[in-house]
């Protein structure tokens, strides 16, 4: 019987320990969502992210009137797609490798977006490019595309 509850209490331990090893692996990042910063009005700050999988993303409502919320088409295949309610924290998880797009959607025609780049996975940034959004949307979107190619 002491042996059995030895391995059990080993079991348990490693079961434990594995669990709290691949939780405290993942990091949170924050995104702010901003009337007004350096970068103009309406923004997301920081405006792109590079995360590992598994990261998540907590968009904050620093100033009222904002969400966050997927661009249709600016996500990899078999990404979860996410929408936050106006002016509530969201927090998003990504654990699929690729490009996502994130727009506030009471904004999104004034350029509020953000990017997020997962696992350094560019496979899906010629779809990305390609998607649909209004002209001041794409002005803010094409040096965050530049800035992930360049790297």
């Amino acid at each position: 019987m002491g042996n059995k509850v030895n391995v059990i209490q080993l079991a348990t331990a490693t079961a434990l320990l594995v669990f709290s090893a691949n939780s405290s692996l993942a990091a949170n990042f924050e995104v702010k969502m901003l009337n007004k910063s350096d970068a103009g009005a309406m923004v997301f700050e920081p405006a792109l992210i590079r995360v590992a999988p598994g990261d998540t993303v907590t968009f904050v409502p620093t100033d009222k009137g904002h969400n966050a919320e997927s661009i249709k088409g600016i996500a990899p295949e078999g990404g979860e797609l996410f929408k936050g309610g106006i002016g509530k924290e969201v927090v998003a998880s990504f654990t699929v490798p690729g490009i996502y797009g994130v727009k506030c959607t009471p904004h999104f025609g004034m350029g509020m977006v953000a990017l997020i780049v997962v696992a350094d996975d560019l496979s899906n940034l010629d779809a990305a490019k390609a998607a649909q959004a209004p002209p001041k949307a794409i002005e803010r979107l094409e040096p965050l595309f530049a800035a992930i190619e360049a790297q």
